[in-house]
Protein backbone atom coordinates (compact mmCIF):
# COMPACT_ATOMS: atom_id res chain seq x y z
CA UNK A 1 0.00 0.00 0.00
CA UNK A 2 1.06 3.30 -0.82
CA UNK A 3 0.20 7.22 0.83
CA UNK A 4 1.82 9.96 -0.42
CA UNK A 5 3.22 12.89 1.70
CA UNK A 6 4.29 16.71 0.94
CA UNK A 7 8.30 16.44 1.06
CA UNK A 8 9.07 20.28 0.27
CA UNK A 9 6.65 23.31 -0.90
CA UNK A 10 4.39 21.92 -3.91
CA UNK A 11 5.81 18.55 -3.65
CA UNK A 12 4.26 15.14 -3.54
CA UNK A 13 5.43 12.00 -3.61
CA UNK A 14 4.53 8.64 -3.12
CA UNK A 15 6.01 5.75 -0.14
CA UNK A 16 5.22 2.37 1.07
CA UNK A 17 3.11 2.19 4.28
CA UNK A 18 2.23 -0.80 6.69
CA UNK A 19 -0.46 -1.07 9.30
CA UNK A 20 -0.17 -2.10 12.52
CA UNK A 21 -2.03 -5.09 14.11
CA UNK A 22 -5.50 -4.22 15.40
CA UNK A 23 -5.73 -3.43 18.99
CA UNK A 24 -8.71 -4.74 20.68
CA UNK A 25 -11.13 -1.18 20.36
CA UNK A 26 -9.95 -1.10 16.70
CA UNK A 27 -11.04 -1.27 13.34
CA UNK A 28 -9.19 -1.03 10.04
CA UNK A 29 -11.14 1.10 7.29
CA UNK A 30 -10.78 1.10 3.27
CA UNK A 31 -11.28 4.46 2.54
CA UNK A 32 -14.15 5.03 -0.30
CA UNK A 33 -13.70 8.86 -0.54
CA UNK A 34 -12.09 11.98 1.32
CA UNK A 35 -12.29 15.45 0.83
CA UNK A 36 -9.38 17.97 0.05
CA UNK A 37 -9.36 21.05 2.55
CA UNK A 38 -8.75 24.11 0.02
CA UNK A 39 -7.87 26.44 2.80
CA UNK A 40 -5.07 24.89 5.82
CA UNK A 41 -4.38 21.73 3.80
CA UNK A 42 -2.89 24.20 0.54
CA UNK A 43 -1.58 26.51 3.10
CA UNK A 44 1.02 23.30 4.05
CA UNK A 45 0.96 22.59 0.37
CA UNK A 46 2.73 25.50 -0.62
CA UNK A 47 4.85 26.10 2.18
CA UNK A 48 3.17 29.19 3.52
CA UNK A 49 2.49 27.98 7.43
CA UNK A 50 4.02 28.88 10.50
CA UNK A 51 4.41 25.48 10.62
CA UNK A 52 7.51 25.57 8.50
CA UNK A 53 10.02 26.35 10.53
CA UNK A 54 8.27 26.48 14.03
CA UNK A 55 6.25 24.09 16.47
CA UNK A 56 3.13 25.10 18.12
CA UNK A 57 3.69 24.69 22.52
CA UNK A 58 0.81 23.24 23.74
CA UNK A 59 1.96 24.52 27.06
CA UNK A 60 2.79 28.10 26.17
CA UNK A 61 -0.06 28.23 22.86
CA UNK A 62 2.74 29.69 21.18
CA UNK A 63 4.17 28.68 18.30
CA UNK A 64 8.18 28.71 18.99
CA UNK A 65 11.56 28.07 16.84
CA UNK A 66 12.71 24.34 17.63
CA UNK A 67 16.12 23.30 16.60
CA UNK A 68 16.12 20.36 13.84
CA UNK A 69 12.20 20.52 13.54
CA UNK A 70 10.83 20.45 10.08
CA UNK A 71 7.55 20.73 8.65
CA UNK A 72 8.40 18.05 5.29
CA UNK A 73 7.52 15.65 5.15
CA UNK A 74 4.06 16.00 6.24
CA UNK A 75 1.08 14.10 5.45
CA UNK A 76 -2.65 15.91 4.39
CA UNK A 77 -5.67 15.05 4.92
CA UNK A 78 -9.74 16.07 6.70
CA UNK A 79 -12.76 14.23 6.70
CA UNK A 80 -13.24 10.66 4.64
CA UNK A 81 -15.84 7.92 4.40
CA UNK A 82 -15.14 4.40 4.20
CA UNK A 83 -15.71 1.11 4.62
CA UNK A 84 -15.26 -1.43 7.79
CA UNK A 85 -12.74 -4.46 7.13
CA UNK A 86 -11.98 -5.70 10.14
CA UNK A 87 -12.56 -5.00 13.69
CA UNK A 88 -10.72 -5.92 17.36
CA UNK A 89 -11.89 -7.89 19.72
CA UNK A 90 -13.89 -5.49 21.73
CA UNK A 91 -15.24 -3.58 18.98
CA UNK A 92 -19.49 -3.45 19.59
CA UNK A 93 -20.29 -0.14 17.79
CA UNK A 94 -19.49 -1.48 14.30
CA UNK A 95 -18.56 -4.81 12.10
CA UNK A 96 -17.20 -5.55 9.17
CA UNK A 97 -18.82 -4.28 6.02
CA UNK A 98 -20.17 -0.68 7.11
CA UNK A 99 -19.58 2.18 6.49
CA UNK A 100 -18.13 5.01 8.32
CA UNK A 101 -16.70 8.47 8.62
CA UNK A 102 -14.36 10.70 10.42
CA UNK A 103 -11.63 12.94 10.70
CA UNK A 104 -8.09 11.72 9.14
CA UNK A 105 -5.38 11.71 6.19
CA UNK A 106 -5.87 11.11 3.28
CA UNK A 107 -4.92 7.02 2.70
CA UNK A 108 -6.50 4.00 1.25
CA UNK A 109 -6.66 2.38 4.65
CA UNK A 110 -6.24 3.31 7.99
CA UNK A 111 -6.57 2.13 11.60
CA UNK A 112 -8.65 3.87 14.32
CA UNK A 113 -10.37 3.35 17.70
CA UNK A 114 -13.83 2.66 16.92
CA UNK A 115 -14.77 6.11 19.14
CA UNK A 116 -12.91 8.44 16.60
CA UNK A 117 -15.50 6.94 13.53
CA UNK A 118 -19.08 8.11 12.92
CA UNK A 119 -21.79 5.28 11.31
CA UNK A 120 -22.61 6.96 7.98
CA UNK A 121 -26.22 7.52 7.97
CA UNK A 122 -28.80 5.34 5.71
CA UNK A 123 -29.39 6.55 2.26
CA UNK A 124 -26.40 9.10 2.98
CA UNK A 125 -23.86 9.13 0.32
CA UNK A 126 -20.73 9.19 1.33
CA UNK A 127 -19.81 12.50 -0.27
CA UNK A 128 -22.41 14.40 1.62
CA UNK A 129 -20.27 13.37 4.87
CA UNK A 130 -17.36 14.99 3.32
CA UNK A 131 -18.65 18.53 4.10
CA UNK A 132 -18.81 17.80 7.81
CA UNK A 133 -15.18 19.31 8.22
CA UNK A 134 -16.15 22.40 6.72
CA UNK A 135 -19.70 22.55 8.75
CA UNK A 136 -17.84 22.66 12.04
CA UNK A 137 -15.78 25.76 10.89
CA UNK A 138 -19.24 26.94 9.08
CA UNK A 139 -21.04 26.47 12.51
CA UNK A 140 -18.76 27.88 14.69
CA UNK A 141 -18.22 31.02 12.76
CA UNK A 142 -21.84 31.85 12.67
CA UNK A 143 -22.85 31.38 16.38
CA UNK A 144 -18.72 33.25 17.40
CA UNK A 145 -20.83 36.05 15.63
CA UNK A 146 -23.64 35.58 17.63
CA UNK A 147 -26.14 35.65 14.94
CA UNK A 148 -29.66 36.17 16.00
CA UNK A 149 -33.13 37.20 14.40
CA UNK A 150 -32.82 40.23 12.86
CA UNK A 151 -29.24 40.50 12.35
CA UNK A 152 -27.96 41.79 9.05
CA UNK A 153 -24.83 40.10 8.26
CA UNK A 154 -22.15 40.12 5.47
CA UNK A 155 -20.28 36.42 4.76
CA UNK A 156 -17.07 37.02 2.35
CA UNK A 157 -15.35 33.85 0.45
CA UNK A 158 -18.16 31.49 -0.92
CA UNK A 159 -16.19 27.97 -1.39
CA UNK A 160 -17.31 25.72 0.75
CA UNK A 161 -17.48 27.09 3.97
CA UNK A 162 -18.97 30.14 3.09
CA UNK A 163 -21.48 28.63 1.51
CA UNK A 164 -22.99 26.62 4.22
CA UNK A 165 -22.49 29.64 6.60
CA UNK A 166 -24.91 31.04 4.59
CA UNK A 167 -27.26 28.78 5.44
CA UNK A 168 -26.17 28.29 8.64
CA UNK A 169 -26.58 31.96 9.41
CA UNK A 170 -30.10 31.71 8.17
CA UNK A 171 -31.19 29.25 10.12
CA UNK A 172 -29.91 31.33 12.84
CA UNK A 173 -32.40 34.18 11.92
CA UNK A 174 -30.46 36.75 10.33
CA UNK A 175 -32.82 39.13 8.62
CA UNK A 176 -30.54 39.95 5.98
CA UNK A 177 -27.54 38.01 4.51
CA UNK A 178 -25.11 39.19 1.94
CA UNK A 179 -21.74 36.88 0.02
CA UNK A 180 -19.13 38.91 -0.87
CA UNK A 181 -17.29 36.47 -3.33
CA UNK A 182 -14.91 37.31 -6.84
CA UNK A 183 -16.04 34.21 -8.86
CA UNK A 184 -19.69 34.70 -9.99
CA UNK A 185 -20.63 31.31 -10.18
CA UNK A 186 -20.18 30.86 -6.82
CA UNK A 187 -21.92 34.32 -5.72
CA UNK A 188 -24.92 32.55 -7.95
CA UNK A 189 -24.70 29.63 -5.39
CA UNK A 190 -25.08 31.78 -2.44
CA UNK A 191 -28.45 32.87 -4.06
CA UNK A 192 -29.45 29.53 -4.37
CA UNK A 193 -28.35 29.12 -0.48
CA UNK A 194 -30.26 31.75 0.81
CA UNK A 195 -28.47 35.38 0.34
CA UNK A 196 -30.19 37.99 0.02
CA UNK A 197 -27.20 40.03 -2.39
CA UNK A 198 -24.32 39.41 -3.49
CA UNK A 199 -21.50 41.31 -4.52
CA UNK A 200 -18.53 40.47 -6.75
CA UNK A 201 -15.32 41.96 -4.98
CA UNK A 202 -13.42 42.44 -8.39
CA UNK A 203 -16.37 44.41 -9.98
CA UNK A 204 -17.10 47.12 -6.69
CA UNK A 205 -16.03 48.32 -3.39
CA UNK A 206 -18.04 45.55 -1.36
CA UNK A 207 -17.77 47.54 1.92
CA UNK A 208 -19.34 50.48 0.09
CA UNK A 209 -22.22 48.71 -0.92
CA UNK A 210 -22.74 47.11 1.47
CA UNK A 211 -23.19 50.40 3.86
CA UNK A 212 -25.33 51.10 0.92
CA UNK A 213 -27.64 48.43 1.15
CA UNK A 214 -28.20 49.17 5.29
CA UNK A 215 -28.59 52.85 4.78
CA UNK A 216 -24.86 53.66 5.44
CA UNK A 217 -24.67 51.85 8.72
CA UNK A 218 -23.19 48.52 7.80
CA UNK A 219 -23.53 45.65 9.02
CA UNK A 220 -23.77 43.51 12.37
CA UNK A 221 -21.43 40.89 11.74
CA UNK A 222 -18.77 40.54 9.28
CA UNK A 223 -17.44 36.35 8.62
CA UNK A 224 -14.53 36.66 6.34
CA UNK A 225 -13.60 32.87 5.19
CA UNK A 226 -11.80 33.56 2.38
CA UNK A 227 -8.47 33.41 3.88
CA UNK A 228 -7.20 36.89 1.71
CA UNK A 229 -6.07 39.87 3.79
CA UNK A 230 -7.63 42.20 1.59
CA UNK A 231 -11.06 40.73 2.12
CA UNK A 232 -10.31 41.01 5.82
CA UNK A 233 -9.56 44.68 5.49
CA UNK A 234 -13.01 44.82 3.46
CA UNK A 235 -14.90 42.72 6.56
CA UNK A 236 -13.27 45.62 9.01
CA UNK A 237 -14.85 48.19 6.80
CA UNK A 238 -17.87 46.86 6.39
CA UNK A 239 -19.30 46.79 9.89
CA UNK A 240 -21.10 49.31 12.21
CA UNK A 241 -19.59 51.19 14.77
CA UNK A 242 -18.59 48.52 17.20
CA UNK A 243 -19.36 45.67 14.80
CA UNK A 244 -18.38 42.22 14.81
CA UNK A 245 -15.77 40.52 12.63
CA UNK A 246 -15.29 36.65 12.77
CA UNK A 247 -12.28 35.49 11.15
CA UNK A 248 -12.80 31.78 10.15
CA UNK A 249 -9.46 31.30 7.97
CA UNK A 250 -6.38 30.17 7.70
CA UNK A 251 -4.58 33.37 6.44
CA UNK A 252 -0.95 32.62 4.97
CA UNK A 253 1.56 35.21 3.91
CA UNK A 254 1.96 38.86 5.48
CA UNK A 255 0.01 41.56 3.47
CA UNK A 256 -0.59 44.15 5.54
CA UNK A 257 -3.58 45.44 7.30
CA UNK A 258 -4.41 49.03 7.97
CA UNK A 259 -5.20 49.25 11.79
CA UNK A 260 -5.12 53.06 11.52
CA UNK A 261 -8.38 53.23 9.29
CA UNK A 262 -11.80 51.98 9.63
CA UNK A 263 -10.39 49.73 12.71
CA UNK A 264 -9.08 52.76 14.34
CA UNK A 265 -12.19 54.67 14.01
CA UNK A 266 -14.64 52.46 14.36
CA UNK A 267 -13.90 50.26 17.42
CA UNK A 268 -15.14 46.89 15.70
CA UNK A 269 -13.89 43.98 17.94
CA UNK A 270 -12.13 40.98 15.84
CA UNK A 271 -12.24 37.28 17.38
CA UNK A 272 -10.90 34.81 15.83
CA UNK A 273 -13.08 31.61 15.33
CA UNK A 274 -11.45 28.28 15.81
CA UNK A 275 -13.15 25.39 17.25
CA UNK A 276 -10.26 22.53 17.20
CA UNK A 277 -6.54 23.03 18.93
CA UNK A 278 -7.89 23.00 21.91
CA UNK A 279 -10.08 26.16 21.39
CA UNK A 280 -13.17 26.33 23.50
CA UNK A 281 -15.71 27.70 21.71
CA UNK A 282 -19.26 29.46 23.14
CA UNK A 283 -21.08 27.93 19.65
CA UNK A 284 -21.72 24.82 20.65
CA UNK A 285 -23.47 22.97 23.64
CA UNK A 286 -20.34 21.79 26.60
CA UNK A 287 -18.47 23.55 23.86
CA UNK A 288 -16.90 20.39 22.88
CA UNK A 289 -15.70 19.93 19.04
CA UNK A 290 -17.72 16.53 19.10
CA UNK A 291 -20.83 18.19 20.51
CA UNK A 292 -20.02 20.14 17.16
CA UNK A 293 -19.19 17.58 15.24
CA UNK A 294 -22.45 15.62 16.33
CA UNK A 295 -24.77 19.14 15.58
CA UNK A 296 -23.30 19.45 12.06
CA UNK A 297 -23.66 15.77 10.94
CA UNK A 298 -27.08 16.13 11.88
CA UNK A 299 -27.62 18.67 9.98
CA UNK A 300 -26.13 16.72 6.68
CA UNK A 301 -27.96 13.56 7.43
CA UNK A 302 -31.64 15.35 7.63
CA UNK A 303 -30.89 17.38 4.53
CA UNK A 304 -31.02 21.32 6.24
CA UNK A 305 -27.61 21.74 4.42
CA UNK A 306 -27.64 21.60 0.70
CA UNK A 307 -23.79 20.00 -0.58
CA UNK A 308 -24.46 18.45 -4.11
CA UNK A 309 -24.09 21.83 -6.21
CA UNK A 310 -20.59 22.37 -3.74
CA UNK A 311 -19.41 19.05 -4.84
CA UNK A 312 -16.80 19.51 -7.17
CA UNK A 313 -13.80 17.89 -9.64
CA UNK A 314 -13.10 14.17 -8.49
CA UNK A 315 -9.68 12.60 -8.86
CA UNK A 316 -8.38 9.48 -7.98
CA UNK A 317 -5.88 9.10 -5.23
CA UNK A 318 -3.03 8.38 -7.24
CA UNK A 319 -3.55 11.82 -8.84
CA UNK A 320 -3.06 13.77 -6.23
CA UNK A 321 -0.12 15.69 -7.57
CA UNK A 322 -2.95 16.77 -10.61
CA UNK A 323 -5.41 17.48 -7.69
CA UNK A 324 -3.26 20.18 -5.61
CA UNK A 325 -1.96 21.82 -8.64
CA UNK A 326 -5.15 22.06 -9.79
CA UNK A 327 -6.51 23.89 -6.43
CA UNK A 328 -3.33 25.75 -6.69
CA UNK A 329 -3.47 27.62 -10.04
CA UNK A 330 -7.30 26.99 -10.71
CA UNK A 331 -8.99 27.05 -7.55
CA UNK A 332 -11.81 28.47 -8.97
CA UNK A 333 -12.60 25.22 -10.83
CA UNK A 334 -13.52 23.55 -7.97
CA UNK A 335 -15.42 24.23 -4.43
CA UNK A 336 -14.93 20.86 -2.63
CA UNK A 337 -12.04 18.61 -4.14
CA UNK A 338 -12.35 14.89 -3.79
CA UNK A 339 -10.19 12.01 -3.81
CA UNK A 340 -11.96 8.66 -4.91
CA UNK A 341 -10.50 5.60 -3.80
CA UNK A 342 -13.32 2.57 -5.64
Amino acid sequence: MKEFVVTAPRTIAFREYTEPPLKANEVRVRTIVSGIKHGTEMALYRGKTPFLDQAFDPDYRLFMPLEGHSLYPCRLGSWLAGEVIEVGAEVRRFKVGDRVHGGFHHRPTFVADESRLYPLADGMKPETVLFTDPGIFALGAVHDAQIKVGDRVAIFGMGALGLLAVQVARMNGAELVIAVDAIDSRLELARQFGADAVFNARECDPAVEIKNLTGKKGVDAAIEISGAYPALQTAIRSVHVCGLIVAASYYSGTEPIQLGAEWHHNRPTLISSMPVWGCRTGAIPCGTSSASEETVIHLLATNRLVTDPMIGRRFRYEDAVAAYELIDKQPEQSIKTFFDYT
